[in-house]
């Protein structure tokens, strides 16, 4: 759980980016880079990445975020940073695989995450005491 001024928060996503046309571009020193990257755009954002893998075609993350960001605008961050610095470190790599100026696809996965399955939020929310 984490407080701000006025909201008490747990809020979970797991994020998933697969390189553009699912190309093998990413090795394990890319994959530590942009751990690296992704975490300070997290920070830079008041999110926390949590988890951290992927492999040669895509990446996973766990973030916990406060509910003031949009998660749109931390992923398209967390894209655009990561794909600016990893292929100004890693260029030969990156344009032998034919991506061209882009690294990810522009789609992504998010899924929420965390907390209690959506039954007992739901027979929860349902055996409230309404007033009559």
């Amino acid at each position: 759980m984490r407080r701000g001024n006025h909201v008490i928060h747990n809020l979970h996503a797991h994020l998933v980016f697969v390189t553009k046309h699912r190309r093998e571009v990413v090795n394990g020193d890319m994959l530590t880079r942009c751990e690296t990257i992704m975490r300070d755009v997290c920070e830079s954002f008041g999110a926390q990445l949590r988890e951290f893998n992927g492999e040669g075609d895509h990446v996973h993350l766990l973030v916990h975020y406060p509910p003031k960001i949009a998660l749109s605008k931390l992923v398209n961050s967390l894209k655009g940073v990561s794909s600016l610095y990893l292929r100004a470190e890693y260029t030969g790599r990156i344009n032998r695989t034919g991506t061209g100026s882009v690294l990810w696809s522009p789609s992504y996965f998010a899924g929420s995450c965390g907390g209690a399955p959506l039954s007992i939020v739901k027979d929860y929310i349902d055996n409230q005491q309404r007033p009559a």
